[in-house]
Parts: C-alpha cells; structure tokens; sequence
C-alpha cells in the first residue's frame, strides 16, 4: 500500500473518530476539541502569513518581471476567471431552476436584522484601501492577503530587478534560508494534523444544531450547496480532463487540503496544507505552485462567486427587483469581480455579500436569517476554493512546465 493511500485512510479515520466525539455532546470533550481545534487554526494563520510572502518572493526574485513571470501570470488570470464565471454562471441558472420563495418580512425584521446589527457592513472598496500598506509591518500584524501580496510582488521584482552583486546573494540566501525555516514547521504541523482532523470534525458535528427556515430558506441552501457542488464535481473535473489531467487522480492527491479548509473555513488558513499536497502529491513544480497558490488564495474563489451571486439575487428578490436578464448577466459580472477581490478568511464572502446588498438599499435582514446556516455553506465554498486553486496551478504547471527546467524539492 503506497505511502498516499495510507494518509488518506489515516485521514478519513480521524474524520470518523471525530464524528463520533462530536456527536457523544459531552461537556469535556466539546470543550477539549473546541481548543485543540483553536490551537490548529491559530497555527495554520501563523504558518499563512510569512509561507504567503517568502513564496512570492523567491519565484519573483529568481524569474522576475521577465516574459516567463507575464505568462505564468496571466495562464493563472485566464483559468481563475474562467472558473469563477463557469461557478457564478451555474447558481444563476439553479437559482430560476430550484426558484427559492420569497421570505415573508416578518421573518427578516426584528430578530434576523438584529443579528446584523453589530457585523461590518463598510464599503466593498475599504478593503482595497485597507490593502495598501502604510508601514512595512502592517500586511503581516493585519494578516491581510492581497497587502501581503502587494508587498511580496513589490520586493521580489525589485529583488530580481537589482544588479548581480554579494548584496543581492545575501538578500537571497537569507528569504531562501527562512523559506526552508517555514516550510519545515509547515510540515511538523501537517505531521501531527489528524489531531487536528479529530478535533475540527467534533466540533462541527457538536454545533451542527442550527434550524433551517423551511421552504423558501431550503430552497436557497439547495441552491447555493447544489452550485458547489457542481462545481466541484463536474465543472472544474471537465477543466483538468480538457487539458489532459486525471481528475479523480487529482481528487485523491487534495484530500488532506479538501478537509483541512473544511474546518478551518479559509483559504489562506488552508494555504500551507494545500501548498503541501500541490507539491508532493500532484508534484508540481514549486516554482509554479509558490507563485500561483498564493495568488489565488485572494484571486481564485469559485465558491465565494456563488454565493455572491445566489445571495444577491435571493435578497434583491425578496426587495422584489425584477430579475430580468440583464440584471442577471451584470450581477454574475459583478459577483466574479467581488470574488476576485475577496479576502481569504473565514465569512469573508459574507460581508461582501451584505456591503453590497447594504450599498443598494435591499432588506439586509434576510442575510440575517441566512446567517445560523452559513457556518456550513462557509464550509464548502472554501473547499470549493482551495480546489479550485489547485485545479488553476495543475493545469498551469502542465501548459508551462517548459518555462521552468530546474526542479527543486517539495515541501515535505
């Protein structure tokens, strides 16, 4: 039995184990899985911020701002934004299929708009904002992915950009030394992580106790669950067997990063596991794998674009918009764009969703009664996610794996 087939059983176990534990609803185990679930989570955001920077960094500053950079850049650009249109594109269409009712408003006044009284509901540009630093220490206190992004793509063209000199030799050694640094504590967190698996399944077991409005609020869960669903299944399988990858293969090799954003519900938390299977389980080369997945941790949300788009419409028609074509087309336009903007955190397509729907005036308080259920609609839109970054990455390693001859050793 092969060395993956043994991780993946491992893996499963401690799923089932956890499940088990979870759903026993003992005080003392609750409370034990609750902090070893919180131990892991603050480990996986410790571990995000400097892997982000130092793998942007290295692949800038050894290719640079050359031709082989542009075209690394823009194969990523092209297959988010397919993605993400195929995934936005497809809850439309469930939505008119599976055609949610419209929620009476005493079901979204009072209490539902009170549970969104204290949230955030700022302007979708004041994360933009946010995202320019204003000192060199900002992007990594705030741990805010596209300012590290920012930064890292500013110091590693200027990196590469510098003339040959012991200056820039020592400058490299020192981000390659502390990328080995990183990536060995990467891999001592993934050695252990099916604690980690026990302790997150047992907690969302244990809190899977929120009611469902029935009817219309089903309707909604169906529709945004069944678009996920088809994305993750069908969708992105059909985008690997077109450029010549096995998806099931492909499937298979992401199971620990699949599970592992599952619980942690984000995609930069999930960064270093999903670095971890991209490069040794599809063995991509790192080159393309610490410059892409990174990227698309901010970029790539298939899932956030579906439920910006299923929500969006679901509210706007409870305003009683008239949902005509048009207004269809510009929402999945916008949704993609909202998506490609989107932080990678735990309910950040939430708050996008609710600034826009609070910048055009609709009832907000529907999303309140969404809220109790998105735990778990959280839950499978980042694993959406995190597959979907893989899926851009695999299939760019193949178009362009010419591009780059020297291979270097995974994460292991």
């Amino acid at each position: 039995m092969s060395k993956q087939v043994k991780q993946v059983i491992f893996w499963v176990g401690a799923l089932i184990i956890g499940a088990v534990l979870g759903s026993l609803h003992v005080g003392t185990i609750d409370k034990i899985c609750n902090f070893v679930a919180t131990i892991f989570t603050r480990l996986f955001k410790f571990t995000a911020v400097p892997a982000i920077a130092v793998s942007v960094l290295t692949t800038l500053a050894s290719l640079g701002g050359n031709k082989e950079t542009g075209k690394i850049f823009r194969r990523t650009i092209m297959y988010t934004l397919l993605t993400t249109l195929a995934a936005s594109t497809i809850a439309a269409i469930l939505f008119f299929v599976i055609n949610p009712d419209v929620l009476s408003a005493s079901v979204y006044e009072g209490a539902a708009a009170e549970k969104l009284a204290v949230m955030n509901s700022s302007s979708f540009l004041d994360y933009f904002v946010q995202a320019i630093p204003d000192n060199i220490l900002y992007p990594f206190v705030s741990g805010n992915v596209l300012s590290i992004l920012i930064v890292s793509f500013a110091f590693g063209i200027a990196i590469s950009k510098m003339e040959e000199s012991d200056k820039k030799t020592t400058i490299l050694n020192v981000i390659n030394g502390f990328q080995e640094l990183v990536f060995k504590v990467i891999s001592w967190i993934i050695a252990i992580l099916p604690i980690g698996i026990i302790a997150f399944t047992a907690q969302m077991v244990s809190d899977l106790t929120a009611g469902i409005v029935a009817d219309s609020i089903g309707k909604y869960v169906a529709v945004v669950l069944s678009g996920n669903l088809i994305q993750f299944f069908i969708v992105l399988s059909l985008f690997l067997l077109i450029r010549g990858i096995n998806p099931a293969k492909h499937f298979k090799n992401m199971i620990p990063a699949i599970l592992t954003a599952l619980f942690t519900k984000s995609s930069a938390a999930t960064l270093p596991v999903t670095m971890n299977c991209v490069e040794n389980n599809v063995k991509c080369n790192k080159k393309f794998s610490r410059f892409i997945l990174p990227m698309c941790t901010t970029i790539n949300m298939n899932g956030c674009a579906a439920f910006i788009i299923v929500t969006s419409l679901f509210v706007m028609k409870n305003a009683g918009v008239d949902l005509n074509i048009l207004t269809v087309i510009f929402w999945i336009l916008i949704s993609v764009i909202s998506a490609v903007g989107n932080a990678g955190v735990p309910m950040g397509c939430f708050f996008l969703t609710l600034s826009l729907m609070a910048g055009k005036g609709m009832p907000i308080g529907v999303m309140g009664v969404i809220l109790p259920i998105y735990a778990v609609i959280d839950m499978i839109e980042t694993a959406v996610n995190i597959y979907s970054d893989s899926c851009v990455c695999a299939m760019t390693n193949k178009d362009l794996k010419h591009l780059v001859t020297e291979e270097t050793p995974a994460v292991k």
